[in-house]
């Protein structure tokens, strides 16, 4: 597998159900050849980790309007640490308090994403986050 390819997971964890945006994001990377898989909605950090690890992403976009950003963010960096995948970077998109962006952050998301944030910011942060 090229280490240079850009592998993208966009995954919905928790209860949350709706999925357009995600699925629009999907279908716009998978565009600007950008490897790219939906992991489908409701799924855990452990279900994600496992979906990221079949795949070898070296990012995991996380899609969420549950509210549960900051607790669900945290399982899957803990997730991801001890399956010894930790040089995965974390890019958040949804309905995300500007009070929780920090906390966000400084538990190493690379980038967070609110309503209006167009596809073309998104790529660039996903490929920015690559580089680093």
């Amino acid at each position: 597998m090229d280490n240079n390819e850009i592998r993208v997971l966009i995954a919905k964890p928790g209860l949350d159900g709706h999925d357009r945006g995600a699925k629009v994001i999907t279908r716009y990377l998978s565009e600007q050849n950008i490897k790219t898989k939906f992991s489908g909605i409701r799924k855990t950090p452990e279900q994600i980790t496992e979906l990221a690890a079949q795949m070898d992403a070296n990012i995991i976009g996380i899609s969420i309007l549950s509210g549960a950003h900051l607790e669900l963010v945290a399982e899957l960096f803990d997730c991801l640490y001890k399956k010894e995948m930790d040089h995965v970077k974390i890019l958040v998109g949804g309905i995300i308090p500007e009070s929780d962006k920090e906390a966000l952050n400084s538990l190493g998301v690379k980038g967070v994403f609110g309503p209006g944030t167009s596809l073309e910011e998104i790529e660039l942060s996903i490929r920015n986050a690559h580089g680093e």
